[in-house]
């Protein structure tokens, strides 16, 4: 069996005073020194698990000002398009009344161009009518020389001014 001896009864309470000794000094510290960088890990991973949470949301505001920024930016685009349709289709009404305009300046142009000529062929009809009557006034000629001078006259009449009238 075991002998107790004064010996092993040294030994033992030396060994419990060591042991006390050794929690308080040793054991106390180096449990508080873990727990305190348990404590510090734990905090850590928290502050780790929030920074990714406010990064998360942060990135989120992020998408969504870009999605705004996006559809700000085509609504700007299609702003444009249309004003640029509007001045583009507003130029081609604007230059196609500029040419009706134009094409009717140019008939009323024509028209009284048409108008003069007609008075200038009739003026000089009546003058060259009245040079042909002086002519068969002043030779006193039969009938049948009369019919044969207008004849003559009209078959003399320059052709182009007769159908420039028409």
């Amino acid at each position: 069996m075991i002998e107790i001896n004064a010996t092993m009864v040294a030994q033992v309470l030396n060994f419990l005073i060591l042991a006390v000794i050794l929690r308080a000094v040793a054991y106390k510290p180096v449990a508080r020194l873990l727990q305190q960088r348990s404590d510090s890990i734990k905090n850590s991973i928290d502050k780790a698990e929030a920074d990714k949470k406010a990064a998360e949301q942060t990135l989120a505001e992020y998408k969504s000002k870009l999605a705004d920024a996006h559809k700000q930016a085509q609504a700007i685009v299609d702003k444009a398009e249309l004003s640029a349709r509007q001045e583009r289709e507003a130029l081609v009404a604007e230059t196609k009344k500029e040419i009706d305009r134009m094409k009717q300046n140019a008939q009323e142009e024509i028209q009284n161009e048409r108008n003069r000529a007609f008075e200038e062929m009739k003026s000089e009809i009546v003058s060259l009518s009245l040079a042909a009557a002086e002519k068969i006034v002043a030779k006193n000629l039969t009938s049948k020389e009369n019919d044969k001078l207008v004849n003559d006259f009209i078959s003399g009449l320059d052709k182009d001014m007769l159908e420039g009238v028409k």
